[in-house]
């Protein structure tokens, strides 16, 4: 059942991409490999970008969901460490390491923003 909250709509992300502190996937024993290996490579989102994407009524598709996977695996393979995607009207500084979204940034936003500690650039 979906509320609305302060007038905020919840945005609908899985909650298996969401990454809690105390959460490390590679900590769980009980999983198989394969199972690592598929959580491994999806985005996850960290609750400080989730809170940014909800504040900001912004709602991700699962197209646009892969392009970000995309957009990451890119940055990986050219060794970015910290990277800016921008996606669509969406800006988000994601830890390639961890494959993690740290923040994001509507297209109002984007402008008026300086983006620190990146090391790269995705387009998408």
């Amino acid at each position: 059942m979906t509320k609305e909250i302060l007038g905020i709509k919840p945005i609908n992300i899985p909650k298996e991409t969401i990454q809690k502190k105390e959460e490390s996937s590679l900590a769980k024993k009980d999983g198989s490999f394969e199972q690592l290996l598929n959580q491994a490579q999806k985005i996850k989102f960290s609750a400080h970008a989730l809170s940014r994407i909800a504040g900001r009524k912004v709602e991700l598709s699962e197209e646009q969901l892969n392009n970000l996977n995309k957009a990451v695996e890119k940055a990986e393979t050219k060794g970015a460490k910290e990277s800016l995607i921008l996606l669509n009207d969406l800006a988000l500084v994601v830890s390639v390491k961890n494959k993690t979204v740290i923040t994001a940034l509507a297209k109002e936003k984007i402008k008026e923003g300086v983006f620190t500690n990146i090391d790269s650039a995705v387009i998408v």
